[in-house]
């Protein structure tokens, strides 16, 4: 019993239990309606920038909090960092905070999660992800960095990646604890991205012009009669990959570095929402649809994956879901 105590205590040395739980939920959705108002003109210019600092603040909290680390520590560097902003307005300070904001709403989205047993939870869980890493997105934003989209992109992408990949790492059970499973993730979701992000470089640079127009062409006929165009780094990469890494998780703990690839379909909100060219209208309707379709190529894999594993038909369907009952901690609860 003595065990128990001790532990149930140290969560809730934590968290800080339901109170502070609800303060930081309360904090996020006062900082959105911040960002909100200042966006709309409805008060003045700062008020963008205050509620973006409580966004990012309240998020570094959570993901220190999530992650077994020091939140208070954390997120008061964070509200430092935000603050310095304010004060000194630099052009550096800004982009270095929105950096920061959106890479770290992107794993807050990962860590987010729970196991998901069934296919419908593991749709659950990556909208709740995207909620996350969506609200973060529009912190990043509010920062107003000035930076070059390219390179922003490749930035927040990096920064996100390392953090991701060193938590994963604890939350795996290191390299040794891969298995099949986790070293196919790995090899597929590197493979794919590396050869998503190298194609449009290569293309930006280097492609005929016959390619660049009829590719120019897809996207011009899809932003005619779709309103938008999916990111394939999203729908190919980044959301079946959360997807099938929370599945995963209920029986594995291999699944987190599945959702450890499920960055690359948060991270590119912020980039949506940070490109000049597109309307707020069109850079909801390109999420929706890169999360619509990567859900599709998600409920494929996982069914790709069951097949693989021997579970046919709809009785052992239901015995390969009773078998799914590896523990992990809640949602508001630390993973380490």
């Amino acid at each position: 019993m003595a065990p128990r105590a001790t532990t149930d205590r140290s969560l809730a040395a934590r968290l800080g239990g339901p109170l502070l739980v609800a303060g930081w939920a309360v904090i996020v959705i006062a900082g959105a309606l911040a960002m909100a108002a200042g966006a709309n003109g409805w008060g003045p210019d700062l008020l963008s920038n205050a509620g973006a600092v409580a966004v990012s603040s309240a998020y570094a909290w959570a993901l220190a909090a999530r992650t077994g680390g020091r939140p208070v520590v954390f997120g008061t560097l964070a509200l430092v960092i935000g603050i310095a902003v304010l004060l000194t307005d630099s052009e550096a300070l800004r982009s270095g905070a929105s950096v920061l904001t959106c890479s770290m709403s992107a794993v807050l989205g990962v860590m987010a999660t729970v196991p998901a047993v069934k296919i419908l939870r593991a749709v659950r869980e990556v909208l709740v992800a995207f909620v996350v890493a969506a609200v973060g997105a529009v912190a990043a934003v509010g920062y107003q960095p000035l930076v070059v989209l390219g390179r922003f992109e490749y930035t927040t992408l990096a920064v996100a990646f390392v953090i991701v990949f060193v938590l994963v790492y604890r939350l795996g059970a290191g390299f040794h604890g891969l298995g099949r499973r986790g070293l196919v993730a790995i090899l597929v979701g590197g493979a794919s991205l590396g050869l998503a992000m190298a194609y449009a470089e290569l293309l930006r640079r280097y492609g005929t012009p016959e390619l660049v127009s009829s590719i120019l062409d897809v996207a011009e006929w899809s932003m005619a009669n779709l309103g938008a165009v999916p990111r394939p780094m999203q729908f190919l990469v980044g959301v079946p990959a959360l997807m099938w890494g929370c599945h995963l998780r209920a029986r594995r703990r291999q699944g987190w570095w599945a959702c450890a690839f499920g960055v690359a379909g948060l991270v590119p909100i912020t980039h949506v929402l940070a490109d000049p060219s597109l309307s707020p209208a069109a850079a909801a309707l390109t999420e929706a649809y890169s999360l619509v379709f990567g859900l599709m190529v998600g409920v494929l894999v996982i069914r790709v994956d069951l097949l693989l594993g021997g579970s046919r038909g709809r009785r052992a369907n239901r015995a390969e879901r009773a078998a799914a009952v590896r523990p992990e901690a809640g949602r508001t609860q630390p993973l380490l």
